[in-house]
């Protein structure tokens, strides 16, 4: 196992173009840390730094305390588990699995012994005489994280490994990485598009944009209290609500006017202090969809402040353990969860419970949380 450091990182291409622009990341030992942005986000880039397949315009990376900035990759002690698989198309599994061995000219006896080991962990062992091509997608994962785990490495570097699979296997296929790291406990640096991915694996998530990290926490911290619209938009699925609307003053604290398409409203805001400035002003607030919601699902809303609200539904997406009701408010569309026996209907009115005690508020100037 080993910690990791990135202090302060840059990265610039030769033709001028920045790709990281200052980024610092801490884990420690064991730590599963998951690198999450849109396309052309830096984390890939990022990645491959720790790797060593790319060099570092400024700043430093550490695996356990030393700076690995110069050292070649076969020298970080690190395997690496590709989007692509990366399988020799001519060897069988057992021959992929062991090539890395071979390599370092560990003895015949110790490879069988850690083929099987690894072939057990991964349950391919009744795959190991065939070759890639006979394989499924899901099994030329395993095999390819097979030949990773072979190394017994101080860290694994994980670049979108489920993306080329299909949804059931992606989901089997998390919850196979999710445990190997419970059996292993080996630092894990993991890089996906995919936010659920990254709430369901990691210890912690560095959410990337432009090349810069909007935020680094603990998948919960990053849910309940994003730093600005980015994360708050991109973290969840369906996404957080955004209402955008003026302060109020609203008997001795304060709210926000809201026009549902039934009628016009006045929403309590629980943010007392830290409101008072922008009275008069508009803000942002970000509810999520399981805090508004209707009465039959309201006891799941734990510690709430509800406050009901009729609207008029536009749209409906039965989803089984709940369906999700679309209805415009303040002009924007807002989706909430509410329980399939309220049998809501397009175009016809609802009462629903806004829950603000989870809220979040933004500036729409700076897109940055205020409270």
């Amino acid at each position: 196992m080993a910690s990791l450091s990135i202090r302060d990182v840059y990265k610039t291409y030769p033709n001028g173009v920045p790709v990281l622009k200052g980024v610092d990341i801490d884990i420690e030992d064991g730590q599963f840390l998951i690198l999450v942005g849109g396309s052309g986000c830096g984390k890939s880039t990022l990645l491959n730094m720790i790797a060593g397949l790319e060099t570092v315009t400024k700043g430093e990376i550490l695996i356990d305390g030393k700076v690995v900035n110069d050292l070649s990759p076969k020298d970080r002690d690190i395997a690496m588990v590709f989007q692509s698989y990366a399988l020799y198309p001519s060897m069988t599994v057992r021959e992929n699995i062991s090539f890395g061995l071979n390599i370092r000219k560990v003895p015949k006896a110790e490879q069988s012994q850690i083929v099987e080991r690894v072939s057990n962990m991964l349950q391919i062992q009744h795959l190991l005489d065939r070759k890639p091509g006979q394989l499924s997608g899901g099994q030329r994962q395993r095999v390819a994280m097979g030949r990773a785990l072979a190394r017994d490495p101080v860290m694994f570097l994980f670049d979108e490994p489920l993306s080329n699979l299909d949804a059931k296997l992606r989901i089997e296929m998390r919850s196979e990485i999710k445990l190997l790291h419970q059996r292993l406990g080996t630092t894990i640096v993991y890089v996906t598009h995919d936010q659920i991915e990254a709430m369901t694996l990691g210890d912690r998530i560095a959410v990337m944009k432009d090349g810069v990290v909007q935020q680094f926490g603990a998948p919960q911290d990053i849910y309940d209290s994003p730093s600005n619209l980015f994360v708050a938009g991109f973290i969840g699925a369906p996404p957080m609500n955004f209402i955008q609307g003026k302060v109020v003053e609203q008997g001795a604290g304060f709210g926000m006017e809201l026009d549902t398409g039934a009628r016009r409203s006045v929403l309590n805001l629980p943010f007392d202090g830290k409101v008072k400035s922008h009275v008069g002003r508009e803000v942002i607030l970000g509810l999520r969809p399981e805090r508004i919601t209707d009465a039959r699902s309201a006891h799941n809303v734990g510690d709430a402040q509800l406050q009901s609200m009729e609207v008029k539904i536009d749209v409906i997406e039965p989803t089984g353990p709940d369906t999700l009701v679309f209805a415009q408010v303040n002009g924007k569309r807002v989706v909430s969860r509410v329980h399939p026996a309220s049998n809501p209907q397009p175009l016809t009115n609802m009462n629903l419970l806004f829950d603000v005690s989870k809220a979040v508020l933004f500036d729409p100037s700076n897109e940055e949380r205020i409270a």
